[in-house]
């Protein structure tokens, strides 16, 4: 597998992961009966948790990963 395939991999992984926890708030709005106001307000704060945990895990991935990408000391 060449960088390229690892990294646009990498990219989708993150993109669905982003995607799931993003999407997750709104429809637990929505079963609650929330407006059309709360469900924007529950999508936002989704995304923003969604792309804090994304970073989180991939700096908590490269702590882990090694090989040539790793930085020798």
């Amino acid at each position: 597998m060449s960088d390229a395939e690892r990294d646009a991999g990498n990219r989708k992984i993150k993109a669905g992961f982003l995607l799931l926890v993003a999407v997750s708030p709104p429809l637990i709005a929505l079963q609650w009966g929330a407006t059309p106001i709360q469900l924007l307000a529950a999508l936002a704060a989704g995304a923003v948790l969604g792309l804090a945990l994304v970073w989180y895990l991939g700096r908590l991935a490269r702590e882990f990963t090694g090989g040539s990408r790793r930085r020798r000391r």
